[in-house]
């Protein structure tokens, strides 16, 4: 069965999506001090490697295209170097945990974008459990940004 260009489009932009996500909670990962925060934003990046393995994973099943870019965008590398500014001007843990949230709104938002897409059965099934484990991270992510607002 041939899938249009459009699916596979669709595919690497979550890949990107998850290469970002992965790249910047491992990167605020080295900046905070919390041990608790550190852990929780080193085991997201795992998961978010995972999840960009599987999509391409199904892209070379989808297309036989080997070629899948392995870097996140070029937005997800501007946020990590305000991350990292803001670390380096001592923006503290809250401030790594609010930008951290604020990557989070984009991954949500590109995975609720596709929501209605026409997909093949077994790649909507991975795309919907990816997005499930991305709405569960951002809202933790946020409830944390929160306390850490209110403390």
């Amino acid at each position: 069965m041939a899938y249009t260009s459009n699916v596979i489009s669709i595919v690497e932009k979550l890949i990107e999506t998850c290469r970002d996500g992965q790249n910047g909670f491992r990167e605020s990962a080295q900046h905070v001090k919390d041990p608790a925060i550190r852990e929780l934003f080193n085991q997201l990046s795992l998961q978010r490697a995972q999840f960009a393995g599987e999509l391409e994973s199904a892209v070379h099943h989808l297309s036989k295209k080997t070629d899948v870019k392995q870097d996140g965008s070029i937005g997800g590398k501007l946020h990590r170097t305000w991350i990292d500014l803001k670390a380096n001007l001592g923006a503290g843990d809250a401030g790594i945990v609010a930008s951290a949230e604020a990557g989070e709104d984009s991954a949500k938002k590109n995975y609720q974008e596709i929501e209605h897409e026409d997909l093949p059965g077994e790649l909507r099934e991975i795309i919907a459990r990816q997005a499930e484990a991305i709405f569960v991270a951002h809202d933790r992510i946020k409830q944390l940004r929160d306390q850490m607002k209110a403390a």
